[in-house]
């Protein structure tokens, strides 16, 4: 046993603050980033926002929704290869540089996956996720991906230290996902005592994939446009969003109605609720690690886009960014006790 006596930081410990611009107006902020990998040939570009590949976000709908917008969307591996037909059938041109494949480890998901890429070779990106990327299994698995499918662009998680960031890159990884318990469905920290303050693991990890030419997406804990803005500013080259992406038109999730008002359900991929739904049952050898929350609905995902970039945007006018790629650069975090004024919460 040993302790390590260093503070860690998530989202609400820090602000950033603001520095001396010339822009006029958000206007002139650029949120587009074009990124090469360390693997892969392709070269992306958009803006490096992520819907999470939970079946309560990554959906279909939201993947044509985010792609106007050309924001990205990892879909959920339980659509069933005639869902993936339907839909790759109608796929607009272009779609396909936003959308990533989701698959877990098993043989059934390899099967999977290929199946999905004789339909559409064209389409990029692989997400291999797993709740803990620290098993040996998990970097063999990211090396055979990298073997089978040499042109893709492969995500791999979930991590929190440099060093394993290391390993999956080394492995054949191009992008690695950072975040173990800082979702708002998630219980892991709380039924296994394992996590890591989000802004801390950005920070340490984003410095280890960078030193070797690869990306990070940070994972889970956004609550608001402005912990967007502190992950960027961390270091972080895309961050996916869970929560705040759940209970629009475009989100899944059954739609249930309490006092009046609509709602729909929200939950962890590794909830109770989950893995009922998609493989049966809890095993009886593991506990549930996610939780099942009812959302209020929110309609249409634009909205909501619209604040997340409009927050970001203004973000980079306080600090003099005038493309997102500059906001790490320009980013001093202070320490606070208190992040804003709540006199009027309900």
């Amino acid at each position: 046993m040993r302790i390590e006596y260093d503070i860690k930081l998530g989202f609400k410990d820090v602000m950033i603050r603001p520095k001396r611009s010339t822009l006029k107006s958000r206007s002139e902020v650029n949120l587009e980033r074009e990124f090469k990998f360390l693997h892969s040939p392709v070269v992306w570009r958009g803006i490096p926002i992520m819907a999470a590949n939970m079946d309560t976000v990554g959906t279909f709908m939201m993947a044509q929704a985010l792609s106007e917008k050309n924001l990205f969307t990892a879909i959920h591996k339980h659509y069933s290869m005639a869902d993936w037909s339907v839909f790759l059938s109608n796929l607009p041109q272009g779609a396909e540089n936003n959308i990533a494949v989701s698959t877990g480890t098993s043989l059934t998901d390899s099967k999977k996956l290929a199946k999905v890429f004789e339909i559409n070779p064209n389409l990029k990106f692989i997400c291999i996720d797993v709740a803990n990327g620290y098993s040996e299994h998990f970097a063999h698995f990211v090396k055979q991906t990298r073997e089978l499918y040499p042109e893709k662009v492969i995500i791999a998680g979930n991590v929190v230290t440099g060093e394993m960031v290391e390993e999956l890159l080394l492995s054949g990884a191009d992008i690695v996902k950072v975040g173990i318990g800082p979702g708002s469905v998630c219980t892991t920290r709380v039924k296994t005592g394992v996590g890591y303050p989000q802004l801390s693991a950005i920070i340490e990890c984003a410095d280890a994939a960078h030193g070797l030419g690869g990306q990070i997406i940070s994972d889970g804990g956004c609550t608001s446009p402005g912990d967007i803005a502190k992950a960027f500013g961390a270091g972080a080259d895309f961050v996916m969003l869970g929560g705040m992406l759940a209970g629009h038109d475009e989100s899944g999730g059954e739609m249930i109605e309490k006092n009046g008002k609509p709602f729909r359900k929200f939950y962890g991929m590794s909830s109770s609720t989950a893995m009922e739904k998609h493989v049966g049952g809890v095993a009886d050898y593991r506990a549930s690690e996610g939780k099942t929350v009812e959302v209020a609905y929110k309609g249409p995902v634009e909205g909501t886009l619209q604040d997340i970039l409009g927050g970001l945007r203004s973000t980079c006018t306080y600090v003099g960014a005038s493309r997102l790629k500059e906001l790490t650069k320009r980013t001093t975090f202070i320490r606070v006790n208190e992040q804003e004024n709540r006199v009027y919460d309900s």
